[in-house]
């Protein structure tokens, strides 16, 4: 099968690798759509990692991938079924299989409808990973957000909390038209953090206690001190960002200790379920409660990868989501 491997930084190569086999439990899913996540541009893409880390496994990095199920040894899911399929995870290895790729195998299989396209469902995925900090925080609807980082992550937690009823959502990013769809998903107020001054915006809003919740998504090592000083006593954080160990995080822990503040981390891959949360995604947005379809912002081909992680890296052209077509 074809695919592409990153061969060093910011470099892909198009490669002919032997078709995966699935094992017993896993099916053989023909990939038709993935997306590209942060987490594969700013850990694997961008950085310059040690020699020894390149080449990666055929199809990395991705993890966002949709397709039909071509050979199955798993009876819950035949042949000819779409789903989304999870990469396999292991802490210790991560991840050993990805979507730039014309094939692959696993058994963390998320079915789909039979309706619509592929390039569409694949978008719950992310937002599936949103769902579940919802898990973490609770019940919604006597609860004032702050969401640091608008990206796709962000952006689906201010999706997730304003349908779920919160009391207010405040929206933080660097880019405005970030900010705008932050707004249009409901956001009541944005916050520019390169022109605002968010802290004394935030306590404006909150008669100076500080929100319930922040949902920390923006990627910033000091990201975690900027929640702790946004969020109220005894409130809690909800951390997304993966920060690389080049980026190490010195943590106000005083001011953690004295505010008693709950942080909780969000981690999809590694996640004991990691499969319930998007399951659980797709049929709320089978029902019509959201769909996460519309953050994508460009459609590309498989010729086009290399330029699509370019322009995800450098926050180019508008971008929120890319939906990349792998069969021809």
């Amino acid at each position: 099968m074809k695919a592409f491997q990153l061969t060093g930084q910011r470099t892909f190569e198009s490669v002919t690798v032997p078709d995966p086999e699935p094992e017993e439990g896993q099916v053989l899913l023909k990939i038709e759509h993935v997306s590209i996540c942060g987490s594969d541009t700013h850990l694997n893409y961008e950085p310059a990692l040690p020699e020894e880390s390149y080449p990666s496994a055929p199809g990395l990095p991705c993890h966002e991938i949709a397709g039909t199920i071509v050979e199955s040894r798993n009876p819950d899911h035949p042949v000819g079924g779409r789903a989304i399929l999870l990469p396999s995870f292991t802490p210790a290895a991560g991840m050993t299989s990805g979507g730039l790729a014309e094939l692959i195998a696993g058994e963390k299989i998320i079915p789909l409808p039979d309706r619509g396209n592929t390039s569409d469902w694949v978008m719950c995925q992310p937002a599936g990973t949103a769902l579940q900090a919802s898990r973490e925080w609770g019940i919604s609807n006597d609860k004032t957000f702050v969401v640091i980082g608008q990206g796709a992550i962000g952006l689906s937690t201010t999706a997730i909390a304003y349908r779920m009823g919160a009391v207010r959502v405040i929206a933080v990013d660097l880019e405005d038209y970030r900010l705008d769809m932050a707004s249009r998903l409901g956001a009541e107020i944005t916050l520019n953090a390169d022109r605002d001054d968010v802290l004394e915006a935030v306590m404006q809003a909150t008669d100076g206690k500080g929100v319930d919740c922040v949902v920390e998504a923006s990627g910033d090592p000091d990201g975690i001190n900027m929640a702790l000083s946004l969020v109220r006593q005894r409130g809690t954080i909800i951390g997304f960002s993966l920060v690389t160990g080049l980026e190490p995080t010195v943590m106000r822990h005083q001011e953690w200790m004295r505010k008693e503040v709950r942080i909780l981390p969000t981690n999809a891959a590694g996640a004991a379920d990691p499969v319930a949360p998007i399951r659980d995604m797709v049929g709320l947005c089978d029902r019509g409660w959201w769909d996460p379809a519309e953050l994508i912002t460009h459609r590309v081909g498989w010729d086009q990868i290399p330029d699509a992680y370019e322009m995800y890296a450098d926050r180019a052209d508008g971008v929120i989501k890319v939906a990349i077509a792998i069969e021809e």
